[in-house]
């Protein structure tokens, strides 16, 4: 008999179970092939996934250096730290 079932779609139009699965699907998309003979592209996905923090984190810092904003100083003027 029919049901209905929740289903994730990615970017490709693949249904994934959950959010994650389609997320780690885009993610290996993006990355391409990564690796020997199919590689590693699923695992690197998923660590990317499983570090989302940490990485848009990083990517918040890039993007402030990166502002017009950023704050700059002058090296000369910086103590250097005892050895």
């Amino acid at each position: 008999m029919a049901a209905v079932i929740e289903a994730y779609k990615d970017g490709r139009g693949n249904l994934h179970l959950d959010p994650a699965s389609a997320v780690v699907a885009d993610i290996a998309a993006a990355l391409g092939r990564v690796g020997d003979e199919g590689g590693m592209t699923q695992g690197v996905a998923r660590l990317i996934l499983e570090k989302r923090s940490e990485i848009e984190a990083a990517f918040a810092d890039f993007d402030n250096l990166c502002s017009k904003s950023a704050k700059l100083f002058d090296l000369n003027d910086h103590q250097r730290m005892a050895s």
